[in-house]
């Protein structure tokens, strides 16, 4: 049976036996893989040692094309098949506590110096070569709405706006710039949203900063959702405003900035639009109800 394409049931059980040691390594637990695998195989339809190796870098590909953490012990290994894909989001629509799970970076308050954030290049600037298999990326995205789950997940979007606050405040501080850092406000916390940005901040010369925070555990080319009223204010006001695009959130927080205007790094889909009732003159002239 080794060599032959496998199973939905196979598949199944590697990607629940994957996620068992995924929460582990999120949590600071020790584990053996070899254990684990040895465990796996007698399950499984005479698969070899390497064949599930490789099958493990295969859900690292596929839960980095979905947003998602994965084992930084096993590298993500492309050309995966649809069907596992497939598993591994039946696995995350059974568990939806491992999306909404609260955040191990809550920052502590209080130690200014310890808070920055590494703050890149956005991808659209950096020098790295594209990403390769990006027909595959999106294809996979489009099985789970990875966009729609962050923006839903509302622990993971505060716990991110809270830890660029303190990043903000924390990089004024080592500028010594302490005057602004106490001025800077979480201003969908303290006024509600619907300002076009999280947060009211400085640059150490004084000129105000507007800053949206966008936050995934995924990596850096993680789709994410924006509001008309955040890109009116992006093109309102483009000296000021800046999105703080958090990733890596769940292990390591790695960030990087876009500045207006967003058409030169991201492409913006409209994906709803909001019906109001016609107001209606002439009752007999409807053509239809």
């Amino acid at each position: 049976m080794s060599g032959s394409p496998w199973t939905d049931e196979e598949n199944d059980l590697i990607v629940e036996d994957y996620f068992a040691m995924l929460a582990k390594d999120v949590a600071g637990r020790e584990y053996v893989k070899a254990a684990h695998r040895r465990a796996l195989m007698p399950r499984l339809q005479d698969r070899s040692a390497a064949s599930i190796e490789f099958k493990h870098q295969n859900i690292s590909a596929a839960l980095r094309d979905l947003g998602e953490d994965w084992i930084r012990g096993y590298r993500p290994a492309r050309n995966y098949q649809g069907t596992l894909a497939d598993a591994v989001v039946r696995w995350l629509n059974r568990n939806p506590d491992w999306i909404s799970r609260p955040s191990a970076n809550r920052p502590a308050f209080g130690t200014p110096e310890s808070l920055e954030i590494p703050v890149g290049l956005p991808p659209t600037l950096s020098n790295g070569p594209p990403p390769k298999n990006i027909e595959r990326m999106i294809q996979t995205a489009k099985k789970f709405d990875i966009a729609g789950r962050d923006e839903r997940n509302r622990a993971l979007g505060r716990a991110g706006e809270e830890r660029a606050l303190a990043h903000e405040r924390a990089t004024l501080h080592g500028a010594g710039r302490g005057d602004l850092a106490h001025r800077v406000r979480w201003v969908s916390e303290e006024d509600g949203d619907g300002a076009g940005y999280d947060i009211s901040s400085f640059e150490p010369n004084g000129k105000l900063r507007l800053i949206e925070v966008k936050t995934t555990n995924g990596w850096e080319r993680t789709p994410f959702f924006i509001s008309r009223n955040e890109v009116a204010v992006s093109q309102e006001r483009p000296s000021e405003w800046r999105l703080f695009r958090l990733w890596n959130f769940s292990r390591e927080p790695k960030a990087f900035e876009i500045r207006p205007p967003l058409d030169a790094h991201v492409s913006l889909t409209a994906t709803a639009f909001r019906a109001d009732f016609r107001r209606e003159v002439d009752p007999h002239a409807r053509k239809g109800v």
